[in-house]
């Protein structure tokens, strides 16, 4: 389920790319805070806790600044792959009993019957949920099931409380029959060469 993880923030008050590359210099993480009708909020939170607390992309946080907390989750991180750091956050704000939309990963158990393989359509979906309760995976069993067979959205295991968004025939794994390619008598063709060039010697 989500995290909830608090963290000091501070209002952005200078702006443009090069405010934003100071402020990662100085350990810092631009973000927006978007939600309920208010304007959107700049912010500036810090580097170290705040990549450790969206490990779970949707990890749910509580933002305090000048005392006051606001319960908010991820809604776009942007990445910076090469340094391997968050260079922007957008964040929307939720309240306790509310209901959103998130994506979750979803999780294979089980294996499918011997000769055949599977393929997973969707590595993540849809799930409605209360935003104090995300759950981080929904779970999917592919055990025993036969070539030919699909993994349907009404086979998808969900935590107590929350609601798949997608339509119960909807395909999120496939089975089918595992192929074996025919590379030929490779070992008979070395030996057919090696002869041939003893020959030409």
């Amino acid at each position: 389920m989500s995290d909830n993880t608090k963290i000091q923030v501070t209002l952005r008050e200078d702006f443009g790319k090069g405010a934003s590359r100071q402020a990662r210099r100085d350990g810092l993480i631009p973000a927006v805070v978007y939600g309920h009708g208010g304007d959107p909020v700049h912010l500036l939170m810090p580097a170290q806790q705040t990549s450790l607390a969206v490990r779970n992309p949707n990890a749910l946080l509580t933002v305090v600044r000048d005392g006051q907390e606001h319960l908010v989750l991820p809604k776009a991180i942007q990445r910076n792959f090469i340094k391997q750091t968050i260079d922007h956050l957008d964040l929307i704000v939720v309240q306790r009993g509310e209901k959103v939309v998130v994506d979750v990963w979803v999780h294979v158990e089980g294996e499918a019957a011997p000769g055949t393989t599977f393929n997973l359509e969707e590595a993540s979906v849809p799930v409605l949920a209360d935003a104090t309760q995300l759950p981080e995976s929904v779970t999917i069993n592919i055990e025993g099931r036969t070539a030919g067979e699909h993994v349907f959205g009404a086979d998808v295991q969900l935590p107590a409380g929350s609601t798949l968004e997608l339509a119960d025939d909807y395909v999120i794994a496939t089975i089918s029959e595992l192929t074996v390619q025919d590379l030929g008598d490779t070992e008979g063709e070395g030996e057919e060469t090696a002869t041939a060039e003893s020959t030409e010697g």
